[in-house]
């Protein structure tokens, strides 16, 4: 063979190594590109993790970023991830908010109740993350031994700081930083508006729950106290007791408090009860009152302050329902 002929094999030859080695790459890369988007087909990729902290664990709870199997307990977080197009793949259905009811459709599944979780249907789901709220906060070592469980109650104390610790923590687990950062910001400057309208006030506010006929009341620090420590409503009585379930009254402490302003959550339309709050309310000694006689009693959507709150949308409409009394 001559020397040209055997060049020209020779530059053939390297021609194809050089195909075939470059084929090879693109394939690798193909590869990791799918165990990118698919962490537990490769193990080469790295799963990347966000470490979240909150007051039933000593330790950081690991969770897989962007995590696709999701169960929510917490209607506000839940909430939160539907403003959010976060999908969820599992919800307590027996007590959804109406504004909520699309996760009745059977294409979600059905964890249990709220206080009393499945967690034989939860364990076969295998989900990435867990959150929950106070309701189940004496299953959290049952439910965190199925997977990374999140506790995202809010602390009443300092509502907004709680409200807004959630929602970063929900903004960088799925990757919603710039969202999470505008709402907040949008939430910031009417609740800005408000302040200064109260602040202008003389008016003082009770809030009450009604409850198959009866009452409890709700001031500073306490569940419904947001109304008082963040939109600024003076309060009628600065003593109220702060528990769960709120202080226990009678219709005429009301008319003795006489508020100027009432605000009323009606528990049994939350529920689904036969009971009316207004009903039991809007009696002989209520109507004495400086707020029935200005007509200053409002009734707030139970929805958002009973059953949720703490969310991203529900804060939105709890803002709105304010809003509309100023």
């Amino acid at each position: 063979m001559n020397m040209k002929k055997f060049s020209i094999i020779m530059m053939m030859f390297a021609a194809m190594v050089l195909l075939a080695a470059c084929g090879g790459t693109k394939e690798k890369d193909n590869g990791n590109d799918n165990a990118s988007s698919n962490e537990g087909d490769n193990g080469s990729a790295e799963v990347e993790y966000v470490e979240i902290t909150h007051e039933l664990d000593d330790q950081p709870v690991k969770v897989k970023k962007n995590p696709e199997t999701v169960v929510v307990f917490d209607f506000g977080i839940l909430d939160t991830l539907d403003e959010l197009d976060v999908e969820v793949s599992g919800v307590p259905q027996k007590n959804i908010p109406s504004y909520l009811s699309k996760y009745e459709d059977e294409k979600y599944t059905n964890v249990g109740g709220l206080k009393e979780p499945e967690l034989e249907t939860i364990h076969a789901m295998k989900p990435d993350v867990i959150f929950i709220s106070g309701r189940q906060a004496d299953m959290y070592k049952e439910l965190s031994e199925i997977a990374p469980t999140v506790y995202t109650n809010i602390d009443y104390t300092n509502y907004m700081d709680s409200f807004k610790a959630n929602m970063d923590m929900i903004g960088e687990l799925f990757e919603k930083e710039d969202e999470i950062k505008d709402e907040l910001a949008d939430i910031d400057a009417r609740i800005a508006e408000i302040q200064e309208k109260t602040d202008a006030s003389d008016k003082e506010a009770l809030i009450v729950l009604g409850n198959e006929g009866k009452v409890s009341a709700y001031g500073p620090s306490s569940r419904f106290g947001i109304i008082h420590d963040v939109f600024g409503f003076k309060a009628a009585d600065e003593k109220i007791e702060v528990s769960t379930h709120g202080q226990n009254i009678t219709f005429e402490y009301i008319l003795e408090t006489n508020p100027d302003v009432l605000f009323v959550i009606d528990r049994d339309a939350a529920i689904g009860g036969d009971a009316s709050a207004k009903d039991s309310i809007e009696n002989d000694l209520v109507k004495k009152t400086t707020a029935y006689q200005d007509d200053a009693i409002y009734y707030l959507d139970p929805n958002y302050w009973y059953l949720s709150g703490g969310g991203l949308l529900s804060i939105k409409e709890m803002l709105e329902e304010i809003e509309a009394t100023l």
